[in-house]
């Protein structure tokens, strides 16, 4: 059984940095798409950043040059290093797992099968 457990949020002033986590378990699959969602209160969730199992990565505009996405084969993490914080990051996070590769363009999360419960991400300004 696949599972996906999300750590690392907390709260920060603009500017600031986190890391979040995600450890998968469960998931055997050579070729995969793991991604990072968000959702605010009363908006819809965002696909952020996304990383192949070949490595290839993809960022949602709003993030670009301000978060990486890095997964650890090894240790079965995932990651998201969050820079340069702003206020409208403010969201819960959410790791994702798809079977087979990354698809192109939107970060979709009609596209992944598996999913964390989230973790909390405060900016304040």
């Amino acid at each position: 059984q696949v599972h996906l457990v999300e750590s690392g949020g907390g709260s920060v002033q603009a500017g600031g940095s986190l890391r979040l986590s995600c450890a998968v378990s469960g998931f055997t699959y050579s070729t995969y798409c793991m991604a990072w969602f968000r959702q605010a209160p009363g908006k819809e969730r965002e696909g952020v950043a996304r990383i192949d199992s070949d490595g290839g990565r993809n960022y949602a505009d709003s993030v670009k040059g301000r978060f990486t996405i890095v997964q650890l084969h090894a240790d079965d993490l995932v990651y998201l290093q969050m820079n340069s914080l702003k206020p409208e990051d403010t969201a819960m996070y959410y790791c994702a797992a798809s079977i087979g590769r990354c698809g192109y363009g939107v970060i979709s999360e009609y596209d992944y099968n598996y999913w964390g419960q989230g973790t909390q991400v405060t900016v304040s300004s």
